[in-house]
């Protein structure tokens, strides 16, 4: 591998190899390539902090002070925050709340007799029910791992985030009801059943513009110091690698 030159500064293999622990990627190439550009980053505002006689307690301090110093980030306009809602009008509801009752037959994830044994289970119990719809709370008490047996399976009202995300991608798509196919998760088979269903409602813009200017805002900054990386890299010089820092996690 070409050795990556930053400047007068060689950034080593050894130190792309302790790096990579913090770019996991599926394919070696790629999590190298996300370790070397932080280095090439890294050593780009240590340089450029230097020259410019920059002085902190810590890397993280002087960092700060530098892109303080020199990162121009223009405040996104009203129109410009206007524009954003009118533009995204659907992202901006209150959230959708449910009320859900279940039966967690649990299950190891590893454990794939076990897993088998409830998922038979599981059918027969929906069967049941679809027969009785009467009888959840008792066979929740009688069935389910869940601290909610006692309390019928009963939940409560839930909103997105409370419940692992495996469930929550399922269940946030249901009608009011009981589910009709068992709902595996790394915890089991749960047998759902939607008690009551409030769909969000539209926000107005004066409860969100605060929020659309703090986004605006850090998308506009990471395309400064993107922009800022880039030419950086162009002045100082950046050797052995495609130096993109777009790419970077720090832009992320």
């Amino acid at each position: 591998m070409e050795n990556i030159q930053v400047g007068k500064h060689e950034v080593t293999e050894e130190a792309i190899a302790s790096e990579l622990q913090y770019h996991p990627a599926e394919q070696m190439e790629a999590a190298w390539q996300a370790a070397a550009t932080s280095l090439v980053i890294k050593t780009l505002l240590e340089q450029r902090a230097t020259e410019l006689g920059i002085t902190a307690a810590t890397e993280e301090e002087r960092t700060a002070l530098l892109l303080e110093q020199e990162l121009i980030v223009p405040e996104p306009t009203e129109e410009q925050c206007q524009h954003y809602f009118h533009s995204n009008r659907a992202r901006f509801h209150t959230p959708v709340l449910l009320a859900v009752s279940h039966i967690l037959l649990p299950a190891a994830p590893d454990d794939m007799p076990q897993r088998d044994q409830q998922r038979i289970l599981a059918a027969q119990l929906l069967r049941q029910l679809q027969a009785d719809p009467g009888s959840f709370a008792a066979l929740a008490q009688q069935y389910s791992a869940c601290p909610s047996s006692g309390q019928g399976g009963s939940l409560g009202q839930l909103s997105k985030g409370q419940t692992v995300a495996e469930f929550e991608r399922q269940v946030w798509l249901l009608p009011v009801g009981l589910c009709a196919n068992p709902v595996e998760t790394r915890f089991g088979f749960h047998l759902v059943r939607v008690d009551q269903r409030v769909e969000g409602e539209p926000l107005e813009y004066q409860h969100v513009a605060t929020r659309i200017r703090q986004y605006l805002h850090e998308q506009v900054t990471r395309r400064a110091l993107s922009q800022y990386l880039q030419v950086l890299g162009a002045e100082i010089g950046v050797e052995g690698i495609a130096f993109n820092a777009a790419g970077s996690p720090l832009m992320q």
